[in-house]
């Protein structure tokens, strides 16, 4: 029955709120970091502020946000690949599980989002590209969060040089630039 697939979907996509995103814990020994629906969370409110500030599709955006990491509702958080072999090996698990999740839904919204997970996959659009800053982004906020809480600055260097190195948009830059000096001046102080 169709509506038993959605609540199906929807009791798959709660696994989001307890799944403790791992490269806090790993890099950083963050035992209570943010669950990746929190960051998911973050993601979409950045995506809307950035899709309507640039007059782009920000319904698509939202959509791009909430499914990013749906997939890790099955396959857990994976933490950065560090080669092409690696990389291929976690997106291919990553659509492995995007399929079996969207399968859940009824056929025309499983097309639907099928085709907006895979415009997000291989950064197609403007749309999908804006995204993927907006999730880098995102874990810049995170990193800061967790330096006023006192971690570790050196441990979470590598996230903010991760974010540093891979936006590209002015806006999300000087956004980033000004995350970057607080972070700084607290070093100093």
């Amino acid at each position: 029955m169709e509506k038993e697939g959605i609540i199906n979907f929807i009791k798959l996509i709660g696994n989001l709120k307890n799944i403790k995103r791992a490269g806090w814990m790993e890099k950083v020994g963050i035992k209570e970091p943010e669950s990746i629906a929190d960051h998911s969370f973050r993601t979409a409110i950045l995506c809307m502020l950035f899709g309507d500030m640039k007059k782009l599709n920000t319904l698509k955006m939202l959509k791009m946000a909430l499914i990013h990491d749906v997939c890790e509702s099955i396959i857990g958080d994976l933490i950065h690949p560090k080669d092409e072999k690696e990389e291929l090996r976690k997106r291919n698990l990553e659509n492995n599980a995007m399929m079996k999740i969207l399968s859940l839904l009824p056929k025309d919204i499983r097309r639907k989002y099928s085709k907006i997970w895979k415009e997000f996959q291989d950064g197609v659009s403007i749309e999908a590209k804006i995204v993927k800053e907006m999730d880098k982004l995102e874990m810049a906020f995170q990193a800061l969060e967790y330096e006023e809480k006192g971690y570790s600055k050196e441990k979470l260097l590598e996230f903010w040089d991760t974010v540093e190195n891979y936006i590209s948009d002015y806006d999300a830059k000087t956004i980033f630039n000004i995350l970057k000096r607080q972070s700084m001046g607290k070093q100093i102080s």
